[in-house]
């Protein structure tokens, strides 16, 4: 019965309300379609070479975010989010080992240094949690700094003369010069692609393709990874291949983002995309259409207020995120006040039916007026609001002498006395409560018992005639007492 009750209570306190939904799509819609007319008339206005240095920036940066989102969701599943920074700095001491043996930045090498140096970051953070005893988080932080120590100290040794790695490249990216400078782009058979895209392209569709076959596996090693290896997908292996993965897709998007702002990509549409939706298929979706939404955005913005591409669109993807936590329909701040304020105007509304019943059930005269009604519940706005939706619903109604229950009012009024009245039966009988200790704890939970719930209590009930005090329950819908 407990089990019953708290799935009535929860789903009372978290399920959006149809309307909510429609206004929030209707919402969306509308924005997202103003925001593509003014966009497609804005792009048109700009001349054919800024045309196309545009459009390669944003498809550039549109590939980026979408392989960042599909393996930043299975990282914030596993609340590893801090892995992505870590993996961004701790890759680099991979990346110049990989140049100095390689000579050059041949992408090869790159990622080859990159997987092993991410791969290494997470077996020794690994280690360090389940050998050493030190906690996940602190166990995380001592890998990557050290590493990323270490990058830096071999970065000032090894690049003082014939040997160049770009500090703004790692860092801060440079998505501002595809398309631009012929000097980043590649020849791909017949085409010549920016070199960015080259990079991240196949890491995309790499990520796609691995989450797409072993999609079971990750799903279920992501929420249990105990189930995960009872069933036998060893989720040890999954983890670290999912670490491949992001380190892949970071040192892919470090010219294009640089390695600060691939953070921002690897977490922020995953964040958002949690916050929209609790189903991981979709969440997938989501994050990758957040991610495409920042790229192109982020990308306009910083074309019209001329600053960094990669540092705006990562403010871009901080605001839709902030967005997301005001309007999310189940975990959104506004959201979550609307729906407690429902919840309230209802309490109020059934403590005003449930006291008016009490007063008419000892068969007197006396009626309150709307002032006394009011203020009997507390009084403010939000009594004075649900009298008023009372009287419109047509469960109240106005007399010369008061208020009075019409047969609506008074049908929802007894079930809901009905309610309190067995909730008190059953914690004097099942529970040995005095009867003083009954009243306040019915009075909070007469709000979320529905039908089925007092079936089960009656059920569990010697008599449910009478409660504790020696007052009648009354009759549940069509039945009648002889």
């Amino acid at each position: 019965m407990y089990a019953a009750y708290e799935q009535v209570e929860s789903s009372e306190l978290a399920a959006p309300s149809a309307w909510w939904k429609s206004w929030r799509f209707a919402l969306v819609a509308v924005i997202l379609t103003v925001a593509a007319i003014a966009y497609v008339a804005w792009f048109r206005e700009l001349d054919d070479r800024q045309q196309r240095a545009l459009a390669w920036v944003t498809l550039v940066a549109a590939v980026t975010n979408v392989a960042c989102a599909t393996v930043g969701c299975f990282l914030l599943l596993r609340r590893m989010s801090l892995m992505g920074d870590a993996l961004a700095h701790s890759v680099l001491p991979g990346l110049v080992v990989a140049f100095i043996f390689a000579g050059s930045l041949n992408i090869g090498f790159m990622f080859v240094g990159a997987l092993a140096a991410g791969l290494a970051t997470a077996f020794l953070a690994d280690t360090l949690n389940r050998r050493g005893g030190v906690p996940a988080d602190a166990s995380l932080g001592v890998v990557f700094v050290s590493l990323f120590a270490l990058g830096v100290v071999l970065i000032k040794r090894y690049t003082g003369g014939a040997i160049h790695l770009d500090f703004d490249c790692v860092f801060a990216g440079e998505l501002d010069l595809v398309g631009i400078s012929s000097n980043k782009n590649m020849s791909v058979g017949p085409f010549e692609l920016p070199r960015t895209l080259v990079s991240v392209g196949p890491v995309l569709i790499l990520n796609i393709a691995v989450i797409t076959l072993l999609w079971k596996e990750f799903k279920v090693s992501s929420f249990d990874p105990a189930l995960a290896t009872a069933m036998g997908f060893r989720a040890g292996r999954l983890h670290y291949l999912l670490m491949a993965l992001v380190a892949l897709t970071t040192v892919a998007s470090f010219e294009a983002v640089g390695s600060i702002l691939v953070v921002a990509m690897l977490i922020v549409p995953a964040a958002t995309a949690h916050l929209l939706t609790d189903r991981l298929s979709k969440m997938l979706w989501v994050s990758a259409g957040v991610g495409l939404l920042t790229a192109v955005a982020g990308c306009a913005l910083a074309r019209l207020i001329e600053v960094n591409t990669a540092g705006t669109i990562a403010v871009t993807g901080g605001a839709l995120y902030g967005v997301a936590v005001l309007l999310s329909p189940r975990y959104g701040v506004v959201s979550t006040l609307l729906r407690n304020a429902r919840i309230s105007a209802r309490i109020v509304r059934e403590d005003m039916l449930a006291m008016l019943y009490r007063l008419e059930e000892l068969a007197t005269d006396r009626q309150l007026g709307e002032r006394q009604v009011v203020q009997a519940v507390g009084g403010g706005l939000l009594a004075n609001w649900g009298l008023w939706s009372l009287l419109r619903r047509g469960d109240v109604q106005r007399t010369d002498r008061g208020l009075s229950l019409t047969a609506s009012g008074k049908q929802q009024a007894s079930q809901l006395v009905r309610s309190h009245r067995l909730w008190e039966a059953y914690l004097v009988e099942h529970l040995g409560l005095p009867l003083d200790h009954v009243h306040e704890p019915a009075e909070r939970i007469e709000h979320f018992i529905d039908e089925r719930l007092r079936e089960q209590i009656v059920a569990d009930l010697p008599a449910a005639d009478v409660d504790p005090h020696g007052r009648g329950i009354p009759d549940a819908p069509g039945e009648s007492r002889s």
